[in-house]
Parts: C-alpha cells; sequence; structure tokens
C-alpha cells in the first residue's frame, strides 16, 4: 500500500522520533525568527517524557512518517476552577499543508483538553502568519487579545 493512501494519525511523541521532529522544530524556529540553544531544544525533549511534566507533544503520522507537531501545556487560571490547555506551538510539514494536518493536530490536543476539563484551550500566533490564521479561523474565535511581553 502506498503511504499517500494511509489515513493521518496524531499520536504522542515518542523518545525515538527525535531526529524526524527535530527538522521540524528547527524550521519552526526559523520561521519564527528564534534560535533557542541546543540546551533548551534537550529540555523541552526531556519534559515531554517527564511524568512530572504537564508539557506534551504529539505528531501527525502518515504511516510512520511525521508531518509535523504540536506541543501543549496543562496549567491553572485564575479565571477557572479547572485547568487551561495552552497549544504552545504547531507545525505542518509545507507538504502537508492543506490537507488538514494542521486540524488533526488541533483535534488532538482538543480531546485532551476535554479529557483534563480544561477550562479552555487556546493558542497564539504572530500576524504575520496568515496561512496558519486561515486554519484557526475556520476551527476556533478569535476574542481579540493583544499580548505584551517583559523579556527577563
Amino acid at each position: 500500500m502506498n503511504d499517500k493512501n494511509v489515513k493521518i494519525s496524531v499520536v504522542p511523541v515518542q523518545e525515538d522520533d527525535y531526529s524526524a521532529w527535530l527538522p521540524y522544530w528547527l524550521k519552526y524556529q526559523q520561521f519564527y525568527e528564534v534560535q533557542l540553544s541546543e540546551e533548551t531544544t534537550l529540555e523541552t525533549w526531556r519534559r515531554f517524557f517527564d511524568a512530572d511534566s504537564e508539557m506534551y507533544c504529539a505528531v501527525a503520522k502518515q504511516g510512520q512518517v511525521i508531518l509535523g507537531f504540536v506541543h501543549y501545556v496543562f496549567h491553572g487560571s485564575t479565571w477557572s476552577v479547572n485547568d487551561y490547555c495552552y497549544l504552545e506551538d504547531l507545525f505542518v510539514d509545507e507538504n502537508s499543508r492543506g490537507k488538514n494536518t494542521g486540524k488533526h493536530l488541533i483535534e488532538y490536543v482538543t480531546h485532551q483538553a476535554r479529557e483534563r476539563q480544561c477550562g479552555r484551550l487556546y493558542w497564539h500566533t504572530q500576524e504575520k502568519n496568515v496561512t496558519a490564521q486561515r486554519l484557526y479561523n475556520w476551527v476556533a474565535e478569535k476574542p481579540g487579545v493583544i499580548e505584551y511581553r517583559l523579556p527577563l
């Protein structure tokens, strides 16, 4: 069977997926014009497998080929009794965009957030990321929040 006929699945990342995940993680950073240290990348990867961490990664696969990833974090909120789920990073291979791969990744996180009975699932993107915004406008509402950052 040809891999192109295989359905896309979204599954928790496995430790042996590192070499397939890393190029996408680097392309994601390149898009956002950041360069995280190798130490940060390795610590991020470690957290995905730490039972005491609330940081998770899932990957979209077609057969055994990884097409993209989503990183998400559960955290408390002063606005809710239940935790919130923050979809921190989403990346889909250029050749897999426009084929619902990103939507499948968001749906996976939505399911995880509902399982945890989260009060909210939310994420941010840059204004220049118009391609992703088409997907986000399709699957979620845009609340009009403006983010401010103070480097520490």
